[in-house]
């Protein structure tokens, strides 16, 4: 016997859908990820081939963002899990 949990888990790795349910989850949870007052400078977030691209309305923030890559990275596997993201590019 398996709890649907891990019954659940095994299927979404088997058909390779956990990667896109982690994505999903990365562009929903920007929010409280980055927190408010960046998110408020940031929009029409997509990740595509590992990718986050991340439009940004400031360019002194885009420029602070793009030094910070690492740390942003880091955040992010914090709060969602390690090896969603290979990189994020700041436009």
């Amino acid at each position: 016997m398996q709890s649907i949990k891990d019954a659940l888990s095994k299927f979404l790795k088997e058909k390779n859908l956990d990667t896109k349910l982690n994505e999903h989850k990365l562009i929903t949870m920007w929010d409280e990820v980055m927190g408010a007052t960046i998110s408020k400078r940031t929009s029409r977030l997509f990740i595509k081939n590992k990718i986050l691209f991340v439009h940004v309305s400031s360019a002194p923030l885009k420029q602070e963002l793009t030094m910070s890559k690492s740390k942003v990275l880091a955040l992010i596997d914090e709060k969602i899990g390690v090896g969603i993201l290979e990189d994020i590019r700041f436009l």
